[in-house]
């Protein structure tokens, strides 16, 4: 809303010419999702490093199972299994959870990100002087197509609008 609000208003105090308003838009589009991206690069960062975590304790239970090397099997066998527990748990963590998730939010942030090319695409559309009907054209192009209304649904709708008081 912030973002069509605020084009809004620079197109009600003057500003029309359609490249400059295109280079402020994708100069705050690039914005915007450089700063979205960041928790899922994050995310994608922990997934990534969360195996050699995952390593790094099994190597631990090594040593700590080499100290003990004069054991019987049973206790050796039981430091070696909780020495792999790390690996498991690292590997599970990463590609069962943190990782999934990261992609997950990363799909959310592309299809968000849809919705302002949609809002761009339209208003820019309107700057050049088309016609309302293919300014919502143009922008319906930029959705994804589980969302985006038919052509005929958008005509219908255009159809059902209250007339403009003069």
């Amino acid at each position: 809303m912030d973002f069509l609000c605020d084009y809004l208003r620079l197109l009600t105090m003057g500003s029309e010419n359609p490249h400059e308003l295109e280079a402020l838009m994708d100069q705050d589009l690039e914005t915007h999702h450089h700063e979205e991206t960041a928790v899922a690069g994050a995310l994608t960062a922990m997934a990534d490093g969360l195996p050699a975590l995952g390593i790094v304790a099994a190597v631990l239970g090594v040593i700590h199972t080499m100290g003990s090397i004069t054991e019987p099997p049973e206790i050796l066998g039981h430091l070696i299994g909780a020495a792999l527990v790390g690996t498991f748990f690292g590997i599970f963590v990463a590609y069962g959870f943190v990782g999934p998730m990261a992609a997950a939010l990363g799909n959310i942030i592309e299809a968000d990100s849809k919705f302002y090319q949609c809002i761009k695409a339209g208003l820019l559309a309107h700057v050049g002087g088309h016609p309302p009907v293919i300014s919502v054209e143009s922008a319906r192009k930029d959705l994804p197509s589980d969302v985006r209304p038919s052509f005929a649904e958008l005509e219908e709708t255009f159809d059902n609008l209250p007339p403009v008081a003069n």
